[in-house]
């Protein structure tokens, strides 16, 4: 038996409500002991005593939105380089799109991911299996199958089902097999070239833009199903202050929705662009600054479920084009924290609000045995440094792709050390 045992620690635990100093005692795999009870308990003869010296003790992020190379793009990334890159950023469990080459839409693909991930990964690694087959938006994937190998949800990754007989389908297969249906709205039609959002700053660029509604429209048509259907709807990324309405009226009547905003479309607006900054090239693109903050209102107030990283690393060959040909897309699990701590250092959303947001929430919608530092939960957490500045460089990043949408930005809050299952994968 291993016990490790964590003294002074500000304990953050949105699944208790809890922030307060006190000790974490981890046997083995599993937290034992967690609160400022826990600091009479004693440690176990021959544990490893770490002082947190008041350092804040968070549950391990879940990142249910993390796009990786593997396999077709290892260049790119692969299944072990994103898990260090997710333990560098106190991140302990990630969700992977389907968007791969072969796409994960059959048996085979979701255990090789999980083999995968169970031999080269230091962090928990799930894997989110495909709607539709090859991603195509034609032929529905065997649902059930997949959720039976283990696929923790179904989604078309950065793609947008046009078919809405198709999509009610899959809610309901959804819905009766008990796995959540994410998807990212985005109309086959309207702006479908747009390369930013569309308005005055596009028009200055000279660039092709994407309105608004292109993602308000299939979003309430997805609603509509949603009803329909009573299948789990997660949307799967958000980024208009219409949207962030739409999802509203859905909760409050009732409907089985959730829904994740990146931590770019909290942090950014459209503007950062500057002039054409290829790295702020996004999928959604970033919108206005009254999107934006209507992201944060909308995550403050709970509207919007959870923060994802939408990591997703590409090539220097793929970014260093003219800003409409290049990839979109932009690597997150080494910053998620730290961007997202800014909003708690401004005031803007409280410490346990995003700390919930990034663990408790999507490990709850997801079904994951994560985000929680309760007696009896899997030792999954993080230490972090809450004041501790630090500015993001290139050459200190451990994903294989560097695009960073954070290049030279000032963070306050840094991840110190990352436990899985009790064991230590990341420390500084």
């Amino acid at each position: 038996m291993s016990a490790t045992v964590l003294n002074n620690a500000r304990i953050v635990d949105p699944s208790r409500g809890l922030d307060e100093i006190g000790t974490i005692i981890i046997k083995d795999d599993r937290v034992v002991a967690s609160g400022a009870g826990a600091r009479n308990q004693g440690a176990p003869t021959g544990s490893t005593i770490i002082d947190c010296r008041g350092k804040a003790v968070l549950p391990g992020l879940v990142d249910a939105r993390v796009f990786i190379g593997e396999p077709g793009g290892e260049h790119r990334e692969t299944i072990a380089s994103a898990s260090h890159a997710a333990a560098a950023g106190g991140v302990t469990s990630i969700i992977m799109m389907p968007d791969t080459d072969p796409v994960i839409d059959n048996v085979a693909l979701v255990e090789f991911v999980k083999r995968t991930a169970r031999d080269t990964a230091v962090v928990n690694v799930y894997p989110a299996a495909a709607v539709t087959k090859g991603l195509s938006g034609e032929e529905m994937t065997e649902i059930g199958l997949l959720r039976e190998a283990g696929a923790v949800a179904i989604t078309e990754g950065r793609h947008s089902i046009a078919n809405t007989q198709l999509l009610r389908r899959a809610l309901t297969y959804a819905r009766d097999f008990g796995v959540v249906l994410a998807h990212e709205t985005q109309d086959a039609h309207l702006g479908v070239n747009g390369v930013m959002n569309e308005g005055l700053y596009a028009s200055w660029l000279g660039l092709s833009g994407t309105p608004r509604e292109a993602e308000v429209i299939p979003l309430e048509r997805d609603m509509r199903l949603a009803a329909l259907t009573k299948g789990a709807y997660h949307a799967a990324q958000i980024s208009t202050a219409m949207s962030a309405e739409v999802i509203g009226r859905a909760k409050q009547n009732g409907l089985n929705v959730t829904a994740a905003v990146s931590i770019n479309h909290l942090s950014l607006n459209e503007n950062d662009i500057g002039e054409f900054r290829t790295f702020f090239r996004l999928q959604p693109p970033l919108r206005l600054e009254e999107d934006r903050l209507a992201m944060v209102e909308s995550l403050r107030d709970g509207t919007i479920d959870i923060i994802v990283s939408a990591h997703d690393p590409q090539d220097v060959d793929t970014k260093r084009l003219p800003f409409a040909d290049a990839a979109a897309g932009a690597i997150g699990l080494e910053t998620l924290l730290g961007a997202a701590l800014r909003l708690y250092h401004n005031g803007d959303v409280p410490l346990l609000r995003i700390i919930e947001a990034l663990s408790t929430s999507p490990a709850r919608i997801f079904g994951l045995e994560a985000g929680s530092l309760r007696p009896g939960s899997v030792a999954d957490m993080t230490i972090v440094d809450l004041d501790e500045p630090w500015i993001v460089r290139e050459e200190d990043l451990t994903s294989r792709s560097k695009n960073t949408c954070f290049e030279g930005a000032r963070f306050q809050g840094r991840v110190v050390q990352t436990f899985v299952a009790g064991k230590s994968v990341f420390s500084i």
